[in-house]
């Protein structure tokens, strides 16, 4: 790829990633905004790091429908002009699966959430032949009408942690489910802590398979922090 379109693929990329946090269509009031939405999108996650540092994740894909891997993520983070945290650069998996990112300037909020969510969209529309725009705009509203919000404890570092668990299933009331049914039950989970630098202990995202003897979901996505001790989950019967 040459050096002019690689700047190009980075410029649309950003566009992307702040289409994310762009204020949605309901929020034509700033204050009206989710609880999950405050969690996932407008919490300043990075305000008492030092850098600079990386924060690392493992990443992992399993089920049924296709081959699986294991690969890692990294945040770089550095200071801003100002001294400030932080701005960030993403590795976002390894090789041919690589997802080219561009640097995050000012951020505020763990651009890792972001990249997850900007490869899992790539991944629905590769699957189901969809729109990119269409996947986001399902997650977005998701995030503001259905998510499910608890507390949880955690294990971190072999030790209890305080943390919030954000829940949701994007798809099962959208209009056009019947295009890609089968991916229709996606979920996804995304677990906060603040004693997890960069504020983010995992995401995980499943597609369960409804077919009467499914030994394992269809697909299972899961980013975890180095340190992160996550519980096993039980898959279906």
């Amino acid at each position: 790829m040459t050096h002019s379109a690689t700047r190009h693929l980075f410029a649309a990329l950003a566009a992307t990633l702040l289409a994310w946090l762009a204020s949605p269509a309901h929020a034509q009031d700033k204050k009206d905004f989710s609880q999950a939405e405050r969690l996932l999108f407008m919490t300043n996650q990075l305000t008492t790091l030092k850098p600079p540092l990386v924060l690392r994740y493992s990443f992992r894909k399993s089920g049924s429908l296709e081959e699986g891997f294991d690969d890692k993520v990294s945040i770089a983070l550095s200071k801003q002009a100002d001294g400030s945290c932080c701005a960030g650069v993403g590795e976002f998996l390894t090789g041919a699966r690589k997802l080219n990112l561009p640097e995050v300037p000012a951020a505020e909020g763990n651009p890792v959430i972001l990249y997850f969510l900007e490869r899992d969209v790539r991944e629905m529309q590769r699957l189901t032949k969809g729109s990119q725009f269409h996947f986001r705009k399902r997650i977005r509203m998701a995030v503001y009408e259905a998510a499910k919000v608890r507390e949880v404890s955690l294990q971190y570092r072999g030790k209890a942690v305080k943390g919030t668990e954000v829940e949701i299933s994007p798809y099962l009331e959208d209009p056009n489910r019947s295009r890609y049914e089968r991916l229709a039950v996606k979920q996804y989970l995304f677990t906060l802590s603040d004693a997890v630098p960069g504020g983010v202990y995992g995401i995980r995202s499943e597609i369960a398979d409804k077919s009467a003897a499914a030994p394992a979901p269809l697909i299972v996505e899961e980013l975890y922090a180095e340190g992160a001790e996550p519980a096993p989950r039980k898959t279906n019967p």
